[in-house]
């Protein structure tokens, strides 16, 4: 795709700039465990300020094995709303329902829809596919459930960012297979590839931010074998079929390592007559979705994801 590397806009370069003199460690260079608690620490710095909004509620959702995994529900009023299921980023292996708590919010005030975010367990401790058989038991309940939960569970979308943008993907064919209608499915720089081959990872190999280092990582901790990345499940684009599957909408940032596997994957879609909406927004890198303070294509990515929800499912 790119010959040369793509300039970041101003205002990405001076956060990256920030990052870069208050010299943290890259998580790579943590144990998993330093890694979550660094992540979650560093997770609101550039967010905006929070939502505060009329429902926030906490609960579990038994896991196929009865492992109780965390969910939150967000919305804007009491009414019996239509629900984005949300897949937080972090590489299968950082991140928790805390760290996307304000873009959940964002997200549910800005769409007027519901939206419940699931903590999906994670690596090393839990390997694949424990993250996608947690998002797929989650969907199913939230589907059985939504009566009980006060959400209207007919209109349905999933979503993420990152490796929950791979878990949003992996759900929608799911459900397409179990005859689950879903209206959208929302992924904000999704991870589609089985290896890190593209030309925009040679050309962000050392970032910003999101590094070749780090990614293989957070992989070789999650896979338990080789052969693992090869499994549709990790990577869709390995998928065999996704005819049928819900329409997409995808935002992709320009200067981001696995920006070619998310237009590969828009792609695919296209081929098999899924409808998608691709954004792809120039000069900003990984993670930019929660920089709303500093980043104004965050907050465009915002209200592009939001009205797409809006208009998939009706409010």
């Amino acid at each position: 795709m790119m010959g040369r590397k793509p300039q970041l806009t101003p205002k990405m370069a001076g956060v990256v700039e920030r990052m870069a003199r208050a010299g943290h460690p890259p998580l790579n260079a943590m144990t998993p465990d330093e890694a979550k608690a660094a992540y979650e620490k560093g997770a609101g710095m550039l967010e905006v300020p929070k939502p505060q909004l009329v429902r926030v509620e906490d609960f579990t959702i038994p896991a196929r094995d009865g492992y109780p995994l965390p969910a939150r529900l967000y919305a804007p009023s009491h009414d019996v709303l239509p629900v984005l299921v949300y897949f937080h980023g972090g590489g299968f292996t950082v991140g928790n329902i805390r760290t996307h708590d304000t873009l959940c919010r964002v997200l549910s005030r800005d769409s007027g829809c519901a939206v419940i975010s699931i903590d999906y367990r994670l690596a090393p401790a839990h390997k694949f596919p424990t993250a996608s058989n947690d998002a797929w038991d989650a969907v199913q309940h939230i589907a059985k459930e939504g009566e009980a939960l006060g959400i209207d569970a007919g209109r349905l979308a999933l979503g993420g960012d990152s490796a929950g943008g791979t878990l949003t993907a992996v759900c929608a064919i799911m459900a397409r297979d179990a005859g689950l209608p879903i209206a959208l499915q929302l992924m904000i720089y999704p991870g589609m590839a089985a290896h890190q081959d593209t030309d925009s990872h040679r050309v962000f190999a050392d970032g910003p931010l999101l590094t070749e280092a780090m990614i293989s990582w957070f992989f070789a901790g999650y896979v338990r074998t080789p052969a693992d990345r090869d499994d549709w499940r990790f990577a869709p684009l390995h998928a065999d079929d996704v005819e049928g599957v819900a329409p997409a909408w995808i935002g992709l940032a320009e200067c981001d390592p696995v920006v070619d596997e998310g237009i590969a994957y828009a792609d695919k879609l296209r081929a098999a007559g899924v409808a998608v909406d691709l954004e792809i927004y120039r000069g900003v890198i990984h993670e930019f979705i929660k920089m709303g303070r500093a980043i104004p294509e965050a907050l465009a990515a915002q209200a592009d994801a939001a009205r797409a929800l809006r208009e998939a499912l009706n409010p």
